[in-house]
């Protein structure tokens, strides 16, 4: 355990040196080509939050293209101070590409750190959504459930007098004994000259043998 922190600890200090020399000489380079004050050390706090940025969208493991490329462009402006304060260009002298490139700066800067902060990783190409929304299985049409049919209501009884009633009893008891079958409901209205309701409440009232 000790010798892990040791070895963090280690790092850590390495990664401080580092960064205070470039920012120093981001720093340098801000002064020679005429930005002075305090926008000469927003310059190399500029350059490292475009790294921190570009860093992070490496990490997430999204949208690894443009978080490469703003890496390398900021890399490249850190390496390039670097570079240019070792004695290979006189600061007194800056040359006029020198100082274009350090005015343009911010705005690089700007553009790369929002659109690295603030775009939107691609969970999953639109072609595949697309593609899983039409093999996705359409919902079963509701059926609707028929209304329950009601049995129609029973008619009232027909009334008979009982003097029909009487009288077919007879028309019956002569069928029976001519035929030696009881009398049926068609041949009971026919012989009596009734609705087929009427005759099929009289029929009602007769006996199996028509007795």
């Amino acid at each position: 355990m000790r010798a892990q922190l040791a070895r963090m600890d280690a790092v850590l200090v390495q990664a401080l040196i580092a960064a205070a020399l470039s920012f120093a000489h981001i720093h340098d380079i801000a002064m020679a080509a005429g930005q002075d004050g305090w926008k000469a050390w927003a310059y190399p706090v500029s350059v490292d939050l475009l790294l921190v940025a570009a860093w992070r969208r490496l990490r997430s493991g999204t949208g690894k293209t443009a978080a490469w490329c703003w890496f390398v462009i900021a890399i490249t402006a850190s390496l390039g101070a670097n570079v240019a304060t070792a004695g290979l260009l006189d600061l007194a002298d800056v040359p006029a590409w020198l100082r274009i490139l350090v005015a343009g700066w911010p705005a690089v800067a700007f553009l790369g750190g929002t659109l690295l902060a603030h775009s939107t990783p691609e969970t999953a190409p639109a072609a595949e959504v697309i593609k899983d929304q039409e093999d996705a299985p359409e919902p079963a049409p509701e059926t609707a459930t028929p209304p329950a049919i009601e049995a129609p209501p029973e008619p009232p009884p027909v009334p008979v007098p009982a003097a029909l009633i009487k009288h077919a009893r007879k028309v019956a008891a002569e069928h029976h004994t001519r035929t030696g079958t009881p009398i049926d409901t068609p041949t009971l209205r026919a012989r009596l000259g009734v609705p087929a309701p009427m005759a099929e409440a009289i029929a009602a009232h007769l006996t199996p043998t028509g007795s």
